[in-house]
């Protein structure tokens, strides 16, 4: 059975594109428009991955990642960051939140399956 990847992004260009990326390598992909839809749709359906970015209306990134961290079927699901924000302070921020990873944005779609694969194969 394929594995579903959570891609929240208010970015609805981005979202397609990543989206897009990932069927196309053979993944199951669930849309959220921001955090509060991202952890809506996550207490609905347990996913394999989370994808986020981190500037987003109603909830950011950090705060999702926090909320998914302390629900117990999210404690060992990988969380990534895809963001514009690549400061260390914000990877700190990231990590201490509870993120595995970091993909800048704009992101190579290679990359991405990439590091996709290696988190969850």
């Amino acid at each position: 059975m394929a594995k579903t990847i959570l891609a929240v992004d208010d970015s609805s260009s981005l979202r397609q594109m990543v989206a897009f990326s990932l069927k196309a390598a053979g993944y199951q992909v669930v849309e959220a428009v921001d955090g509060q839809d991202g952890l809506d749709k996550a207490r609905n359906q347990v996913v394999d991955l989370v994808l986020t970015d981190q500037n987003m209306p109603r909830m950011d990134g950090l705060a999702l990642i926090k909320h998914l961290r302390a629900l117990p079927e999210y404690q060992k699901v990988p969380i990534l960051m895809l963001t514009t924000e690549s400061s260390d302070e914000m990877k700190a921020k990231g990590r201490a939140a509870g993120a595995n990873g970091w993909l800048v944005k704009p992101f190579d779609p290679q990359r991405l399956i990439e590091v996709v694969k290696k988190v969850i194969g």
